[in-house]
């Protein structure tokens, strides 16, 4: 976010099936104001998913191509495949003063820190390894080897969890929708935002559009 922007970037952030599409997608639909950052990757579609709604699917190449014209905000190889930011609509977005929405992971998260270090990072946990194993056989979306895998790797991911600001367990579905859309809802409301939101208001009522 920029000086002159009231945008916000949240970022979340979660080991594979720890239930962040979930509670993205939940959030969306009680806040269609928010603008979802698509991520390309170069993975194959998995049942139920739409190019340009859940992804930009594309292939290596594609994604070379991407890479060399510095389109995108943050990229990383997980679990054999590439992922990606495009920047150009989260740039758009900001511009209009409109909040973003990333579906991330911790090493993309941090490469969004160095371009905008005002975003907000969301680090979503499951409430044990055992629940975890258990979401991802129960989505049916990977073979045996690919889960065992992902569990090998979220041992990993998950130390990552200090680099964002707040953390939510998910374990009841619910609660963790509740906490997060209180967590964007408490960031809306900071000074920085609220001054460039109402900066007429600010104006009249004598009132600094600058943090002390």
């Amino acid at each position: 976010m920029t000086s002159s922007s009231s945008g916000n970037i949240f970022m979340v952030v979660a080991p594979s099936g720890a239930g962040k599409s979930s509670l993205v997608n939940a959030l969306l639909a009680e806040d269609p104001s928010m603008v979802l950052s698509i991520s390309c990757t170069t993975r194959p579609p998995r049942p139920g998913e739409e190019a340009n709604k859940h992804y930009r699917f594309v292939t290596p190449e594609q994604f070379g191509d991407l890479r060399t014209q510095n389109a995108l905000l943050e990229w990383a190889e997980v679990h054999g495949n590439f992922y990606g930011t495009p920047r150009d609509r989260i740039d758009e977005a900001l511009e209009k003063g409109l909040d973003v929405l990333l579906e991330i992971d911790w090493q993309g998260a941090r490469q969004v820190r160095e371009h905008f270090p005002q975003a907000i990072g969301i680090f979503i946990l499951p409430p044990s390894i055992e629940a975890l194993e258990s979401r991802l056989t129960q989505r049916g979306q990977d073979a045996p080897p690919v889960i065992s895998r992902r569990l090998l790797a979220a041992g990993s991911e998950m130390s990552h969890a200090s680099e964002c600001q707040y953390v939510i367990i998910n374990q009841e579905f619910s609660t963790a929708l509740l906490q997060l859309g209180q967590i964007i809802a408490a960031a809306r409301l900071r000074y920085g935002v609220q001054a460039v939101r109402h900066a007429e208001l600010f104006s009249q009522l004598g009132i600094s559009k600058t943090v002390a």
